[in-house]
């Protein structure tokens, strides 16, 4: 990419860039991104990202990703990842403490402290979910950003004791977890749609954090 065609990109987008991380489907652009912080569609109900249009991540939790999205393709090649979040500036990440509309003491279970750092923070964390060819979501139960125990990676069967999750959904779920677990990514304990590719220490330790 040239000086040039760089100046054209949005403003986040060179800041990701300068940061070293690398633009997700320029690797493998059988992965869907769909990012709901460029659109109203999240739970703020705001576009925090402006323009920007691609997922980026720094190169090694992109190539877990990548690996992750062959697993998928080798048991179906009607399924592909969606990715609706990647690497996320700390600016953004205050915005969401801010106004996320949970209980203080448990705000951090949703929103990681912008004081702390979210993995998000550093390129190595991921929102991503599975799609059909024909656009539809595999059914998980809750939508992305569900704030509460139902989208619990650890309580599945808790809720389809209760009726509140199926079989089909829990199958979906698990489905996710497999691919992503066996590519080197580790759940988040209240989303199941949250995988970090390393630890927030390690992430710290390498790389500097998105302003």
């Amino acid at each position: 990419m040239n000086l040039y065609q760089r100046q054209a990109l949005p403003i986040l987008e060179r800041k990701l860039l300068i940061n070293g991380l690398v633009n997700i489907q320029n690797y493998c652009p059988d992965i869907i991104v769909d990012l709901k912080y460029s659109s109203e569609d999240n739970f703020i109900g705001i576009n925090l990202y402006g323009n920007l249009k691609n997922a980026y991540l720094q190169k090694e939790a992109c190539e877990k990703l990548c690996h992750a999205q062959n697993i998928l393709n080798n048991y179906s090649e009607y399924l592909s990842l969606i990715v609706f979040d990647a690497a996320r500036p700390v600016s953004v990440q205050q915005k969401m403490w801010d106004m996320v509309e949970v209980p203080e003491q448990i705000k951090h279970w949703y929103v990681a402290n912008p004081q702390k750092g979210s993995i998000h923070n550093y390129g190595m964390a991921v929102d991503v979910s599975i799609i059909n060819k024909n656009g539809e979501l595999l059914d998980m139960g809750t939508d992305f950003d569900y704030f509460g125990e139902l989208a619990y990676p650890g309580k599945e069967y808790y809720f389809f004791e209760r009726g509140k999750l199926d079989s089909i959904q829990i199958q979906n779920r698990e489905l996710l977890y497999r691919i992503m677990s066996e590519a080197g990514f580790y759940v988040s304990k209240t989303e199941w749609w949250h995988y970090n590719a390393a630890s927030l220490n390690y992430a710290k330790s390498k790389y500097k954090i998105i302003k």
